[in-house]
């Protein structure tokens, strides 16, 4: 129960945070929420996510905190594999999250049905801030806390 309830709070903390940090950081670049979030079912849906309304949004945002879930619960595991990581979730968290950034962006995407896609810069980096700063340490704390 202990380890639900870890994930549980790490997913939806970590979900929540990164969906405003998003909303406010690529709605600096432009983009509006409901973009954002169609951006994200556009890996489930592929194009037709663009062109969709509210269930297109509806479909990102499970997308989103669904990969929240799995970051939160793969967190879980390794520091149930090496637990001193939980004495120091400010220097495990970031660094987490760099991995959870890397892995989105290489693997995970590329696999979707968005596709291999190039780097653009500004964007990958201001995502790679985000990560380090909300994504990894949200859930580092958060199970650190729990345990």
């Amino acid at each position: 129960m202990r380890m639900i309830r870890a994930i549980a709070a790490a997913g939806t903390i970590c979900g929540i945070l990164d969906g405003l940090s998003a909303i406010v950081v690529f709605g600096w670049f432009g983009a509006s929420p409901a973009r954002i979030f169609k951006g994200i079912a556009f890996g489930v849906l592929g194009p037709a996510a663009l062109t969709g309304g509210t269930l297109a949004v509806i479909i990102g945002v499970i997308a989103h905190f669904t990969v929240a879930f799995g970051a939160a619960t793969t967190y879980y595991g390794i520091s149930r594999l090496r637990p001193a990581i939980n004495d120091y979730p400010l220097v495990a968290g970031p660094l987490f999250g760099a991995a959870v950034h890397l892995f989105m962006n290489f693997v995970v995407i590329p696999l979707s049905a968005i596709g291999p896609r190039p780097i653009v810069w500004v964007p990958f980096l201001a995502g790679l801030v985000v990560h380090l700063v909300v994504v990894g340490p949200s859930i580092a704390i958060t199970v650190s806390r729990l345990r």
